[in-house]
């Protein structure tokens, strides 16, 4: 007898044998989640899961005081700490 490969109801997934689940592509969307975003991972009571983005606050605004500071500032501040 072959074996039929049983298709998921839209919007659900199972977890393997190694504990992974994959994540509709819909609900994805939805979250505003993309490839190479950060999740935290918390436990919100039996049978509940919630995954929220990791939010990295001063990555945010690295590089944003460009042209604010004179140029060689940074030299002669590294010099006074010597």
């Amino acid at each position: 007898m072959a074996f039929v490969k049983q298709s998921r109801r839209r919007g659900r997934t199972r977890l393997s044998a190694k504990h992974q689940a994959t994540i509709p592509v819909a609900a994805l969307r939805r979250a505003g989640l993309k490839p190479g975003d950060e999740l935290r991972v918390e436990a919100a009571g039996a049978g509940r899961i919630v995954l929220t983005r990791v939010e990295e606050t001063l990555a945010g605004y690295a590089g944003r005081l460009t042209g604010v500071y004179p140029k060689g500032s940074l030299r002669k501040l590294r010099r006074e700490w010597r």
